[in-house]
């Protein structure tokens, strides 16, 4: 279906919009003025507002919503400057029922579910996975290969590193932080592991979380402690570093 022919049977997608001849686009969708669509699959119902960019290869279920400036496959680019190599899909997909904030950049090879909420301006970052109804709240960082599941929130200003692993069902609060690379100058290899997150967790505000530690199922984080180590399953831990406050569940 060429660009005319999508224009003429929607007039919910707007004059000054570009649409690649090769776009799928669903019934009742609305593109707003000065948004790039490529080579991409839009679902019914979906609203992409004024100065988005969707590249090729991008898939948006039905009834998402995209505000102004966000930027859906973008190419990573490590401009020579990284370690690591990059590695990705030229694809994105998008479930059905979420929204995505203004200025939000999700690169290639990114997948996310259904009902979930991008907030203004996060960056997700390629070989990420996440599930359905999450909160990604504003300016979120998301580095690479990392996977988060459903129910989950992360919120305001928080960055989930590179090789990361999140359950479902886990609330992270804002100003956290999290790394996966105690050597720095070593190079990029096997020892580059982030923080595992385990279904239920709860960090508190300004947190920090160092490589590859494991945050035991059901476990509280205090607000401001420095985690070193594992946090066992069902248990409070708080300070720096971290130290086992209480039992939080029956063992």
């Amino acid at each position: 279906m060429g660009t005319a022919e999508i224009k003429g049977l929607q007039e919910g997608i707007h004059s000054n919009s570009v649409v690649h001849p090769g776009a799928v686009i669903g019934s009742k969708v609305r593109i707003g003025p000065f948004s790039v669509v490529g080579d991409a699959h839009i679902g019914s119902g979906t609203i992409i507002h004024p100065q988005v960019v969707i590249a090729d290869g991008v898939e948006i279920g039905e009834g998402v919503e995209i505000f102004p400036g966000a930027f859906i496959g973008k190419e990573p680019n490590g401009a020579g400057a990284l370690a690591r190599p990059i590695s990705f899909q030229r694809s994105v997909n998008i479930g059905d029922n979420c929204s995505i904030g203004p200025n939000a950049v999700i690169y290639y090879d990114v997948e996310i579910g259904d009902a979930t909420l991008i907030g203004d301006g996060a960056s997700i970052r390629e070989q990420c996975r996440i599930g359905d109804h999450c909160i990604i709240s504003r300016c979120v960082t998301v580095n690479y290969a990392t996977t988060i599941g459903s129910r989950t929130k992360i919120m305001d200003a928080s960055h989930i590193t590179g090789n990361a692993k999140i359950g479902s069902d886990v609330f992270i609060s804002v100003l956290v932080g999290t790394t996966n690379d105690n050597v720095i100058k070593a190079g990029y290899g096997d020892h580059v592991v982030g923080p595992i997150i385990e279904d239920g967790a709860i960090i508190g505000v300004g947190a920090s979380l160092l490589p590859a530690v494991r945050i035991g199922a059901g476990a509280t984080v205090a607000a401001g402690s420095v985690v070193t180590k594992d946090v066992e399953v069902g248990v409070l831990v708080a300070g720096v570093p971290a130290r086992f406050v209480r039992r939080l569940v029956a063992e």
